[in-house]
């Protein structure tokens, strides 16, 4: 069959019995599409328009972009969060872990900085947008940038904004709760500031959400996101507790934080 007498599938014949084209292809292909070409506008205004604002408003400024972008990005690839209980205002969130979606679904709740370690900065397109938005990175491995880290958590809580935290210090399945570390907990400690816990879960229809939306073990970013994209709905449940101020070193702190976020799983 030549090229002129093959048939033609339209985006609206996508799925019928003769057509060409999948519709999860179509879906998947306007997705990548979608994020390729908003994730470069977001850039360009953060550019064009962030870079502008005054010092002292420029970070909550990046928030309130990222916030809007986030909101973008789940409507793009289908991500359905609903919540139970109030994303905190203000001070340090800590939250389970399990994939870069994490954050997307957590910015688009409320405006808030992250705190990642510091090989999220060098992945392609998310490294970029994690350090437009004020982005708080962790190399784990080197005490003295911790001790910077915590100075910056410090200074970032008492802007009023949100600081989430994901202490496991990894991503994993979903299936447990890893250990909190809690260096990072030293920056609340400190000024005794409330802190809240939230706990993240996620459910897709057709698959494992352990193994196709968690982000853990070896997997690869871009064959990781290119199937998130054939996925026509992703569902996302946050619960969130009330933020108040922990008494006690930061290790007892921790396990409390650990055992709170275990119990809202259930």
């Amino acid at each position: 069959m030549n090229a002129s007498s093959a048939p033609v599938a339209r985006i609206g014949d996508a799925g019928r019995p003769g057509s060409t084209i999948p519709a999860t292809t179509l879906l998947a292909a306007w997705r990548a599409f979608a994020v390729v070409f908003f994730s470069v506008c977001a850039l360009a205004e953060f550019m064009a328009v962030i870079l502008f604002v005054r010092r002292e408003r420029r970070l909550a400024a990046r928030t309130e972009w990222l916030h809007r972008w986030c909101r973008f990005a789940c409507r793009v690839l289908g991500i359905r969060v609903t919540t139970h209980g109030a994303m905190p205002r203000s001070g340090l969130l800590v939250s389970n872990h399990l994939s870069y979606l994490d954050i997307i679904v957590l910015s688009s709740i409320r405006p808030c900085i992250f705190v990642a370690k510091r090989d999220v900065a060098g992945w392609p397109l998310f490294g970029w947008l994690a350090h437009a938005a004020g982005t708080i990175f962790v190399d784990r491995h080197r005490p003295l940038t911790t001790a910077f880290a915590v100075t910056r958590i410090h200074a970032a809580i008492t802007t009023g904004l949100p600081v989430v935290l994901f202490p496991e210090g990894t991503s994993s399945d979903g299936s447990t709760v890893l250990p909190f570390k809690s260096s990072l907990l030293e920056s609340a400690v400190q000024i005794d500031c409330p802190v809240g816990t939230a706990a993240i879960a996620y459910w897709v229809d057709h698959g494992s959400a352990a193994d196709e939306v968690c982000y853990w073990r070896d997997m690869t970013l871009v064959p990781h996101l290119l199937n998130l994209f054939f996925k026509r709905e992703i569902r996302s449940k946050c619960s969130f507790s009330h933020p108040r101020i922990r008494v006690g070193n930061r290790k007892e702190i921790a396990r409390t934080l650990r055992d709170e976020v275990v119990s809202m799983r259930l």
